[in-house]
């Protein structure tokens, strides 16, 4: 990934806010956007679930991700990626082992766009 997109991505973690609360900038919706899109396909979606259900929220590329996909390693790889580039997960490569850890950041910014910072209905 270029260094370029670092500080845009982080800018863009620490800067959401409920969609219901203000409108959002224009540079705050390409931001969440890009987490949006990342999102958007159901490998990704899958994999995403997949870290975050593994105990610390970090899983091994090979070893733990790649049960219930009928998709090349490659593809995979591809999918761990675009989840990378956009700032959703961290990796951690220990030999030859590449590990994925969920960003807490980039999860609560997430929760925060569509936070809707009304009151809950009462029964």
């Amino acid at each position: 990934m270029s260094m370029s997109l670092i500080p845009a991505r982080e800018a863009t973690l620490g800067s959401c806010t409920p969609l219901a609360r203000e409108p959002i900038t224009t540079e705050q919706a390409e931001g969440v956007t890009r987490l949006l899109k990342a999102l958007a396909d159901p490998v990704r979606l899958r994999l995403m679930s997949m870290i975050l259900s593994y105990e610390g929220g970090e899983a091994c590329a090979m070893c733990d991700l790649t049960e219930g996909f009928d998709l090349s390693q490659s593809t995979l790889s591809h999918h761990l990626k675009v989840l990378h580039d956009a700032g959703l997960v961290d990796r951690d490569k220990r030999g030859v082992w590449v590990y994925y850890k969920a960003r807490p950041e980039a999860m609560g910014a997430v929760r925060t766009v569509f936070s809707s910072g009304l009151a809950e209905p009462q029964d």
